[in-house]
C-alpha cells in the first residue's frame, strides 16, 4: 500500500492506490440499494405502472432481477454478493429488511419514505462507513400511513411516522451498522442496538448474506452458493458461512457467538404471490421471514445451505439506556481464533481516526463545529448514495427466457425507452437519494460531482464520463435523463460540472476535459438539431427538470403548428455554449488544435445573444420591456405570439449566461483573436454581447453576457426583492407576488398559476417536487456563481439594492454571498433549530433528533423548511460546497 508519507492522509493513500472505478479499496461499498421494489428496471407489466407491478408488499417474497435492497448494507462492485441487517421487534408483522415508503399514488404529495434513518460517516474508498436506522418498539404502522395519507388532500401536510406516536418517550432502537475495512476484501462490520425508550424492550437482529439472483432468468448460468461453514472453523466461538461465486471466488462471513444460522434461496414464492402451481425452490426468499415471524420451522433449508442467509441474535430484554452489539467479518481469508480479536478492534479505532484526519485535511480549519458537522454529513450522504445502477434495456424490453418474460406493448415504438435499446450501465452511480431516487437522473448527477470532487475527484470524473459512454449516450447525442424516461430533457449543465470539478481537482487533467468535450459535441449538436426548429438560436426544451413550472406542462405536446419558445432552453444553451467554449480555449492553450473549437462555441454564443436580445423567431422578443423581465413565448401557427407573462425561475436563468474571456486568449488563441477582429469590423452588432474594459489595476477585462448592464440591473431589482423571488434562504422559484394567483387567457384556455411556497399543490409530474415558489439548491448555486462573475468584471463599479429598495448598496459579489449565504444558514441553528427542519421531529431540541441535519430535495420558499425527498445528498450537498469551497488556484494565466 502506499504510504501515507507520501499523502496528506492514509484515506488519501488509498485513493491513490485504487484511482479507477475497479480499484481495489472501491471493490466493496455501499452500493447495496435503498430501494429495488417499484423502479422502472423491475417494471414488466403490461401497462408500465412501475409502482404496482412490484410493489413494496411484494419486495420479500420475490426475486429481483437486476439489483437488490437493504437496510445499511453492503455489495461488490458487480452487486453479486450482499450483507445488510434486518430486525424483528416481535410485533411486526413482517422482518423489516428495507425501508418502507408510499408510492406516487399513495402519497397525498407522491412518493414518500415513511422512515427515519442517516449517513453518519464515510470514507470515499468506504474503508470506514457508519450508517443509522431508528427501529420503532411498537409494531410498525404500515397501513395507517398508507390510509390516512391517502384522505389526506394536497393541501395538508404528510402524515409521518413521528405523527402516529410509535416514537413517543423515545421508544425505538437506534441501529448502527459500521463497516472497517482490514484490507479491500476484508470487511469488519459491528451492528449496535441502544434502546432509548423509558422500558426494556426485545428485538431480534439478523445480518443477512445473500446472492443476487442470475441464474433464474435464462441468461447467466454462473453457479453460486452460501453453506454452513461453522462445523469447519471454530463451532461454539463463532459461526459461519462460506460462499463460492464463479465470478467473486470464495468468501467467508463469520459472525461473533452461537447465533443460530438459517438459510433459504433467493427465489420467488410464485405459488404464495401468483397461485402458480411450483415453485423453483422449496425454500424461498421470505423463508427466513417466516421462520422468525411466523415460526414456520420448515420454511428454512435444514441442510444449511442455500443463496440467502441470516444470523440469528435474539436480544431479550434490552435495558433503557443499554447497547448490545453484533461483530461479523466478510473475509477472503478463512476465520480462526483471531477473526474477532485484538486485530478487529484495532481496524475500527484506526479507520475511524483516519475518516477523522481525512476530513480534518478536506474541511477548512475556519469552519465552526456546526458547520463542520453538516459538511461532514454531507459528504457522508453522498457517499452513501453511491448505488449499483444495473439496466440493459434491450434485454429489458425483449424480457428473459425464463422467469421475467417482457408483454408485447414493451416492443412498440411508444413504449417507454423504445428508442434508448443501446443503453446498457452495470456502474456504480451516485444516485439523488437512497429511497425516493434509486436512479440517477443526468443534471442531478452532474450537481452531485462538485461537492465529490473534494473528496474524490476521480469518481468525481468517472460519473461525468460515464453519462457520455456509448452505452449510456444515444448514438444521436443525447444523454438519458432518468429511467423513467430516457428520453425526456434535463438542463445542459455537463459542461459546466466538467469545468467545475477539473479546476477542484488543481487544473491539471486536461485528458478528463478531452474526454468528455469530444463527447459533448456530439450532444451539444443534439440539442441544436432537435431544440431549435428553425435555427432562429431560440430554443425549446421540454420540462427542463422544472417540473410544474409552468401554466401548463411543457413536456406535453402542443396542439399541431404551436412552438413554445423557452427563456431558460435558450439561457441554458447559451450557458452550455460559454462552458464549452471555456473548456475549448483552456486545451488550446496546450495544442492549439482546439483554437477553432473555441471560436466555433465563442461565435454559436454570440448568435444566441444576437437572437435573444433582439427578437425570436416568432419576431417577438423574450424579453419584455415593461415588465424588465424574460419569458416563454408561445408562438401559434397563425396569429400573434403570445408572452407567458409568469415571473420564475425561467426568467431569471438568462443570467447564466456569462463567462470571463482570460486576457491572453488575444495572444494564444490566433484563429479566435482573428474571428473576433473579423465580427468587430464585419458584424459589429453580433459582438455586443461581448463587453470589455480595464480594471483598476491596469487589467483587460472580457466578458460574453446574455444580459447586458441595463436588463441585468432591472432583473436583479425584481431578484432580491422579498416581495419576489428573495427568500431568506435563497432564491424562489416562483414570484411571491402571486400569493393570489395569477390567470391568463391563452389561445382561448383559461390557465393559472399560484405561488406555493411548501408541497406541490398540483399532480403534474406527480406532485412530488415544487418548482412554484420554493428554493432550489442547484439553480440557487448557478446563480450565484454567475453573479460572481459579473462582479469580476464590473467590480464594485456595479452595485444593486438588497433588499430591493431598501437603500443598502452590495456589489454583484456580495450579492452572490447573500444568495449562499441563505443556503448555508438553512442547516445553522437559529434558537436551537434549523431552519431546514421545519415543524418536522428532527426540530426537535432531543440531541436524538437534532443532531442528525437532513438534507432535503427543495425548500420552503417562506420558512426554508426541507421537503421533498429527505436524504437528498444529491444536489443539496452542495452545501459542502459552498461551506468548504476550496479550490487551487489556477496555473498563472489560467482563466
Amino acid at each position: 500500500m502506499t504510504t501515507e508519507s507520501t499523502h496528506p492522509t492514509a484515506e488519501h493513500a488509498r485513493l491513490a492506490e485504487s484511482p479507477g472505478d475497479r480499484g481495489a479499496w472501491r471493490t466493496w461499498g455501499p452500493y447495496l440499494a435503498g430501494r429495488q421494489w417499484g423502479t422502472v428496471r423491475e417494471d414488466y407489466s403490461a401497462d408500465g405502472d412501475a409502482w404496482n407491478s412490484f410493489p413494496f408488499d411484494h419486495a420479500r417474497s420475490r426475486a429481483y432481477r437486476w439489483g437488490e435492497d437493504g437496510l445499511g448494507g453492503i455489495c461488490d462492485r458487480f452487486g453479486f454478493l450482499n450483507v445488510a441487517v434486518a430486525l424483528w421487534n416481535r410485533r411486526d408483522p413482517i422482518l423489516k429488511e428495507r425501508l418502507f415508503g408510499l408510492t406516487n399514488g399513495e402519497g397525498n404529495h407522491g412518493e414518500d419514505a415513511k422512515e427515519y434513518w442517516w449517513a453518519l460517516d464515510g470514507t470515499p474508498t468506504h474503508s470506514w462507513m457508519s450508517w443509522l436506522y431508528r427501529y420503532p418498539q411498537a409494531e410498525y404502522p404500515y397501513e395507517q400511513l398508507r390510509t390516512v395519507n391517502a384522505a389526506r388532500t394536497r393541501m395538508e401536510r404528510e402524515y409521518e411516522l413521528a405523527d402516529t406516536g410509535v416514537l413517543d418517550e423515545n421508544r425505538f432502537f437506534d441501529v448502527v451498522v459500521e463497516y472497517a475495512k482490514a484490507s479491500p476484501d476484508d470487511v469488519c462490520i459491528v451492528i449496535s442496538v441502544t434502546n432509548h425508550g423509558p422500558d426494556a424492550a426485545s428485538v431480534d437482529v439478523l445480518p443477512h448474506v445473500w446472492l443476487r439472483n442470475t441464474w433464474a432468468w435464462g441468461r447467466d448460468d454462473r453457479t453460486a452458493s452460501i453453506v454452513d461453514a461453522t462445523e469447519d472453523v471454530l463451532p461454539g466461538a463463532l459461526a459461519a458461512v462460506r460462499v463460492d461465486h464463479e465470478f467473486l471466488g470464495r468468501y467467508f462471513l463469520a459472525a461473533e457467538g452461537s447465533p443460530r444460522v438459517l438459510f433459504c434461496d433467493n427465489e420467488t414464492d410464485a405459488v404464495g404471490l401468483f397461485g402458480a402451481d411450483s415453485n423453483r425452490s422449496r425454500w424461498t426468499k421470505d423463508g427466513i421471514d417466516r421462520a422468525i415471524v411466523r415460526g414456520e420451522a420448515d420454511a428454512v433449508n435444514p441442510d444449511g445451505v442455500g443463496t440467502k442467509c441470516a444470523f440469528h441474535y435474539p436480544m431479550d430484554d434490552v435495558a433503557p439506556g443499554e447497547t448490545r452489539r453484533v461483530a461479523l467479518r466478510l473475509s477472503t481469508s478463512v476465520p480462526d481464533a483471531a477473526t474477532f480479536g485484538p486485530s478487529f478492534e484495532m481496524v475500527r479505532a484506526d479507520r475511524r481516526a483516519e475518516a477523522d484526519r481525512f476530513y480534518d485535511h478536506v474541511i477548512g480549519p475556519a469552519l465552526s463545529d456546526e458547520d463542520r458537522h453538516v459538511a461532514r454529513r454531507a459528504y457522508a450522504g453522498l457517499l452513501w448514495c453511491k448505488q449499483l445502477y444495473r439496466y440493459d434495456v434491450a434485454d429489458w424490453a425483449e424480457g428473459d427466457p425464463v422467469g421475467s418474460p417482457a408483454p408485447e406493448s414493451r416492443r412498440t415504438p411508444t413504449a417507454r425507452n423504445a428508442a434508448w435499446s443501446h443503453f446498457s450501465l452495470a456502474d456504480v452511480v451516485s444516485m439523488p437519494d437512497e429511497w425516493e431516487y434509486p436512479w440517477f437522473a443526468a443534471w442531478d448527477l452532474a450537481f452531485h460531482t462538485i461537492p465529490l470532487a473534494h473528496v474524490d475527484p476521480d469518481f468525481a470524473k468517472e460519473q461525468l464520463v460515464l453519462m457520455c459512454r456509448e452505452w449510456a449516450m444515444h448514438p444521436n447525442g443525447q444523454l438519458p435523463a432518468y429511467e423513467w424516461a430516457f428520453g425526456d430533457v434535463n438542463p445542459p449543465v455537463h459542461a459546466w460540472a466538467v469545468w467545475q470539478v477539473y479546476r477542484i481537482d488543481g487544473h491539471r487533467d486536461r485528458e478528463f476535459l478531452v474526454r468528455v468535450f469530444t463527447k459533448l459535441l456530439l450532444n451539444f449538436s443534439w440539442w441544436v438539431n432537435r431544440k431549435d426548429a428553425d435555427g432562429s438560436n431560440i430554443f425549446e426544451g421540454g420540462f427542463l427538470g422544472m417540473d410544474n413550472i409552468g401554466l401548463f406542462n411543457r413536456s406535453e405536446p402542443l396542439p399541431p403548428g404551436f412552438r413554445l419558445e423557452q427563456s431558460d432552453a435558450t439561457s441554458w444553451m447559451a450557458f452550455y455554449c460559454q462552458q464549452m467554449f471555456k473548456i475549448a480555449v483552456e486545451l488550446a492553450r496546450y495544442d492549439s488544435a482546439w483554437d477553432d473549437a473555441a471560436t466555433k462555441f465563442f461565435a454559436h454564443f454570440l448568435s444566441i445573444a444576437d437572437a435573444v436580445r433582439s427578437f425570436g423567431s416568432a419576431r417577438l422578443s423574450l424579453w419584455h420591456e415593461e415588465d424588465g423581465f424574460f419569458y416563454d413565448v408561445l408562438a401559434p401557427p397563425d396569429g400573434d405570439p403570445v408572452p407567458l407573462r409568469v415571473r420564475s425561475m425561467v426568467g431569471l436563468l438568462p443570467i447564466l449566461g456569462a463567462t470571463e474571456v482570460p486576457d491572453w486568449v488575444g495572444r494564444e488563441c490566433p484563429d479566435l483573436a482573428a474571428r473576433l477582429r473579423w465580427l468587430q469590423h464585419r458584424r459589429p452588432g453580433l459582438t455586443s454581447a461581448m463587453m470589455s474594459r480595464r480594471d483598476e489595476s491596469g487589467r483587460w477585462r472580457m466578458l460574453l453576457a446574455l444580459v447586458d448592464p441595463v436588463r441585468l440591473r432591472r432583473m436583479l431589482e425584481r431578484m432580491f426583492d422579498p416581495a419576489e423571488f428573495l427568500s431568506p434562504h435563497g432564491i424562489r422559484s416562483l414570484s411571491a407576488s402571486y400569493r393570489d394567483g395569477l390567470s391568463m387567457d391563452v389561445d382561448g384556455r383559461a390557465l393559472s398559476i399560484e405561488y406555493e411556497p411548501g408541497e406541490s399543490r398540483t399532480e403534474m409530474f406527480g406532485g412530488n417536487s415544487n418548482w412554484r415558489g420554493p428554493v432550489w439548491f442547484p439553480v440557487n448555486v448557478l446563480l450565484a456563481d454567475k453573479l460572481r462573475a459579473y462582479g469580476r468584471y464590473f467590480g464594485d463599479s456595479f452595485t444593486v439594492e438588497i433588499p430591493t429598495g431598501s437603500g443598502q448598496a452590495h456589489t454583484l459579489a456580495e450579492a452572490a454571498t447573500v444568495i449562499e449565504t441563505g443556503l448555508t444558514d438553512l442547516f445553522r441553528p437559529v434558537d436551537g433549530r434549523r431552519p431546514a427542519d421545519g415543524d418536522r421531529i428532527e426540530s426537535s431540541p432531543d440531541p436524538l433528533w437534532s443532531g442528525h441535519p437532513t438534507f432535503n430535495e427543495f425548500f420552503d420558499g417562506d420558512t426554508g423548511e426541507g421537503l421533498g425527498a429527505s436524504h437528498q445528498t444529491g444536489w443539496t450537498a452542495l452545501v459542502a460546497h459552498l461551506l468548504n469551497p476550496r479550490v487551487p488556484a489556477p496555473p498563472t494565466g489560467s482563466a
